[in-house]
């Protein structure tokens, strides 16, 4: 079993852990993705040893989760490698758990969220303890809480989020009372912080190469309704769309998530940005969803019909030239959702090179104008809301006709004007 071995450095802290007379397992993710043939470089260890007596035997450790049992030893490299003490709860809230130490390797598996999660591997002899068949399920392609599906969601409501995810992430079933237990545990969510809502949306775009079916089960299990409820009711062809944008690269990874509240030829609601802001968008990644649904809302770059010069300069001002791209495989990943034609492929694709030539050959923003504040001001145009005005103006005046952007055009039309 090649890829079960847990590389040198986690046998190095295994064996140290032993020598002092403490139990060292390997656990968690790293041992289901071995099983599963998937190659992992996250191996993290449970010990009978306390947190404070895992300091002690290692030069070099940080206190990344101590109250949890959690200290980080760093290896020979300078890499952080996870060791927790065995625990269990005894006190949860549906999200913080309080942890007594002291349990054996058995309850501490107990403890863990999955069966496929709950598996554990001695570094050394690659004996395996799976008291919960999480092989079995691994087999079986399924996701199945450990234990009771309704006392696992009561501990920690993340876990509903969690399941779905590993389901689409392995294409895995899900056990029909984790399901259940999923459904049940919707109305309760409001709990979990939106942080850690955006993670794990972040995560399905990242790790599940289809995240349509996910996103649908969010859906169904009224997660959406619960938590963003602008995703409750939005097209299936939305969330199928999202399929179609190329998964393993970090900003495709924001491109799928910002495509969720994109939504080709309608104009995006005003409380948009908010429901990004509730949902811990950065502002610029707030900023990018917003001009992406708003340029989509004009749908230029997926229509068979032609289009003027002026409506692509629009559409290309109101994304932003480096952004055009990203809007065009928003809008041609909806276009694949819905059965695009070949003859709507070609059109499409020459429109995008269309509005690509004129994000990098026209005029679409103040600071492309030909003139600017100074030149405004000696013309009697006061600083503030007048002159933002005036350059709105002729920013207007320049996407109709870039051939009005010279310094005499914009000087003769502010005269004009006044």
């Amino acid at each position: 079993m090649p890829r079960l071995t847990p590389p040198p450095a986690i046998r190095d802290i295994t064996k140290t852990l032993e020598a002092a007379g403490h139990e060292a397992w390997c656990v968690g993710g790293a041992v289901r993705d071995a099983l599963l043939g998937i190659d992992t470089l996250d191996w993290d260890i449970a010990t009978s040893a306390r947190p404070e007596q895992v300091q002690k035997l290692f030069k070099r450790t940080i206190p990344v989760g101590i109250q949890f049992g959690t200290v980080g030893v760093l290896d020979r490299d300078g890499v952080l490698h996870e060791v927790t003490t065995f625990r269990h709860d005894v006190e949860t809230d549906g999200r913080h758990a309080v942890v007594k130490f002291g349990a054996s390797l058995d309850e501490d598996l107990a403890r863990r969220d999955f069966t496929i999660n709950a598996i554990a591997v001695h570094a050394e002899t690659l004996e395996l303890r799976d008291p919960f068949d999480g092989r079995g399920d691994l087999e079986r392609r399924v996701v199945r809480c450990v234990g009771d599906a309704q006392q696992r969601m009561q501990e920690d409501r993340l876990r509903a989020l969690r399941a779905l995810r590993f389901a689409g992430r392995f294409d895995f079933a899900l056990d029909p009372a984790t399901w259940a237990a999923i459904k049940d545990s919707a109305p309760h969510l409001g709990r979990l912080s939106m942080e850690r809502v955006k993670q794990e949306l972040e995560k399905v775009m990242e790790q599940v190469r289809r995240p349509s079916a996910t996103l649908e089960r969010y859906r169904e299990a009224g997660i959406f309704a619960a938590l963003v409820p602008a995703l409750a009711d939005a097209p299936p062809a939305r969330f199928a769309a999202i399929d179609h944008l190329a998964l393993g690269r970090p900003d495709r990874r924001l491109l799928r998530l910002a495509a969720l509240f994109v939504e080709p030829g309608v104009k995006p609601p005003r409380s948009l940005e908010k429901t990004l802001k509730d949902l811990k968008f950065s502002n610029v990644e707030a900023r990018a969803a917003v001009s992406l649904a708003a340029a989509a809302g004009d749908h230029p770059l997926t229509e068979t019909a032609e289009h003027s010069e002026e409506d692509l300069r629009r559409a290309v001002a109101r994304v932003g030239r480096l952004m055009v791209p990203s809007l065009a495989r928003v809008l041609w990943a909806r276009a694949k959702a819905e059965g695009a034609t070949l003859a709507q492929a070609r059109a499409g694709r020459a429109l995008y090179r269309r509005a690509l030539r004129i994000a990098f050959r026209d005029p679409l923003g103040v600071a492309d104008l030909a003139i600017d504040g100074e030149d405004l001001q000696r013309e009697g145009v006061a600083p503030g809301k007048a002159m933002g005005e005036t350059l709105a103006q002729l920013l207007d005046v320049v996407l109709r006709d870039p051939a009005q952007n010279t310094r005499e055009a914009l000087l003769a039309e502010v005269r004009r004007r006044r």
